[in-house]
């Protein structure tokens, strides 16, 4: 998918339209009676981080957690991850629990803090969290390049990540959470320290991901990246959802309209006005020229300054989608077998012992009876012993002119022991 700039600047945003595909319902994840309580060191209750929480995200739609700090979206995020216990309540992922292994290997998650190995690059990275997954050299290094590109590192591949700003470690961040071609994405403040246009890159990555039926998760400060791309939305507060439904519904004012024309000449705006006084007070009835918002104005003055080949040393993307992430990119390729499945997988009966091989006694023998007895030269006219018997006979001078050193150095201590 591409996504130009210029649409977004001249056209502007809006939310991705729910397509025939969604119909069908396909809850990935399921979420009823949610609850959880933080206690102290004595077992004692300290915080009711979430309350009796009931929800569904659907396949193929952008789902967002909205509340103020300390409201329960982290804890909700990390108890479907299975990375925290509900006290109570039932929770399914992919219609399984969220421990259960096969499922995990199906969810991308971006944190709000990039976690990474600073002292790798880019390039390394990704490769790294690739091969955790278990994908093939060549698909890693393929994948790898698609994901650079499209978070706008490419230039940056060298770099190690722990030099990198916060900006770029989220771009580098989103990409290692897409390695694997999930179904479920969950992003949690996916566009902080990122800069106008990366912001509206992530927002178009949502909206395509979305279209090719994967499921997104996102948890967001900023209302107005929210607003954009996701389809419905659930407002926590005190650990309880406080409000849930589509942006539509929820943000409709049903006590006014709008009506958008181009622009009309004085006469037919005054044959509209008088129709509009005869029914409504001409005290609530405002007319004013529409107005874009500041992102879709910053876009168009980039996108000017692009055209008129204005270098820039920042991160820079082609607002292109990475191809095994686009409908059918790589959806026929047989999925790799995970490291984790195998721990799952039951336990297959052990092959017969080999068999035995016989012991050579004789051998053994020869060799503790070599090392018995003294050491005799070997005459110069007896041909060169086999390697095994030359062996022995190492062992044995070396035995015998241990114990000649060991006789002086105790008969010397005697001697001095006498003397004294």
């Amino acid at each position: 998918m591409r996504q130009n700039i210029v649409d977004s600047a001249t056209q502007g945003i809006s939310a991705p339209a729910v397509e025939s595909d969604r119909s069908s319902r396909e809850a990935v994840v399921s979420v009823r009676g949610l609850t959880k309580i933080f206690k102290d060191f004595w077992g004692r209750p300290k915080a009711r981080a979430v309350d009796g929480v009931d929800f569904d995200v659907y396949r193929g739609e952008v789902f967002g957690l909205l509340g103020p700090n300390g409201s329960g979206k982290s804890t909700t995020v990390k108890m479907l991850l299975g990375l925290l216990y509900p006290t109570r309540g039932h929770i399914e992922v992919f219609g399984h629990s969220p421990r259960h292994v096969a499922s995990k290997a199906r969810i991308g998650y971006l944190p709000e803090e990039s976690y990474l190995y600073r002292f790798l690059d880019s390039r390394e990275t990704l490769d790294f969290f690739g091969n955790l997954f278990e994908l093939p050299a060549d698909e890693r290094r393929r994948r790898t390049a698609q994901l650079l590109e499209m978070v706008g590192l490419s230039q940056t591949q060298t770099r190690a990540v722990g030099e990198f700003s916060k900006g770029m470690q989220r771009r580098i961040g989103l990409a290692q959470a897409l390695i694997n071609d999930p179904d479920l994405v969950i992003l949690d403040e996916p566009t902080a320290g990122l800069d106008p246009i990366g912001c509206r890159e992530v927002k178009d990555l949502i909206i395509a991901l979305a279209r090719r039926g994967k499921t997104v998760l996102l948890s967001s400060h900023l209302l107005a990246d929210v607003e954009d791309v996701c389809d419905r939305v659930v407002i926590y507060y005190g650990g309880r959802i406080q409000a849930m439904g589509a942006l539509s519904e929820l943000l409709a004012n049903r006590e006014a309209l709008r009506i958008t024309t181009p622009p009309l000449s004085r006469e037919t705006l005054g044959k509209v006005m008088e129709l509009i006084r005869a029914d409504v007070e001409e005290s609530k009835v405002k007319i004013d020229n529409p107005t874009q918002n500041l992102e879709s104005y910053f876009l168009e003055v980039v996108r000017k300054a692009r055209e008129s080949a204005a270098e820039t040393s920042g991160a820079t993307a082609n607002n292109v989608i990475a191809d095994y992430l686009r409908p059918g990119g790589d959806d026929q390729r047989a999925a790799p077998e995970k490291i984790l499945e195998r721990f799952v997988r039951p336990t297959e009966p052990m092959a017969a012992p080999a068999k035995p091989v016989a012991a050579e006694p004789a051998a053994n023998a020869g060799r503790l009876a070599a090392l018995t007895q003294p050491a005799a030269p070997a005459p110069a006219s007896v041909p060169a012993a086999p390697a095994t018997e030359r062996k022995d006979a190492l062992d044995s001078v070396n035995l015998s002119q241990a114990n000649e050193k060991l006789s002086k150095l105790l008969g010397g201590a005697r001697d001095k022991t006498e003397g004294s």
